[in-house]
């Protein structure tokens, strides 16, 4: 079973609805709801969608979403480490350098996300829904 670690930009294309992107982070996650791959999130990731759904829904509808998502994804901590690789990374965002540093801490080799260009500097596969939904 294939275990992915899923940036929060394809997180959010799932919760939001996002338009056109969620289609794809709809069959992703549906894999994972299946038992067919194994997709984990950073904690990281959930005070971003937690912000970005408050702007759709109240605060109770928002962590009802979170609540039903995190069933989805295993979580992986954000922890000293995973920051110091971030700032010792020469990612430019560095959300995405600890997004990076927590799936590089925890051995994941393919991180899935819509944002290939600040990942260029990754030395482990980066790509994108459509392109994982598509691998042989």
């Amino acid at each position: 079973m294939d275990k992915v670690f899923v940036d929060t930009d394809v997180c959010i294309d799932l919760l939001s609805g996002r338009m056109p992107f969620n289609k794809s982070a709809e069959l992703l996650f549906s894999l994972a709801d299946t038992g067919k791959i194994k997709i984990c999130v950073s904690s990281l990731s959930f005070s971003n969608i937690d912000y970005v759904l408050l702007s759709q829904y109240s605060t109770t509808h928002s962590r009802q979403i979170i609540a039903k998502f995190k069933t989805l994804v295993q979580v992986l901590a954000v922890n000293s480490k995973t920051i110091d690789l971030a700032i010792a990374s020469d990612f430019n965002d560095f959300e995405d350098a600890i997004q990076y540093s927590c799936a590089i801490e925890h051995n994941l080799t393919t991180i899935i996300t819509r944002n290939l260009k600040d990942y260029k500097k990754a030395t482990i596969k980066v790509l994108t829904p459509e392109t994982y939904l598509t691998k042989p």
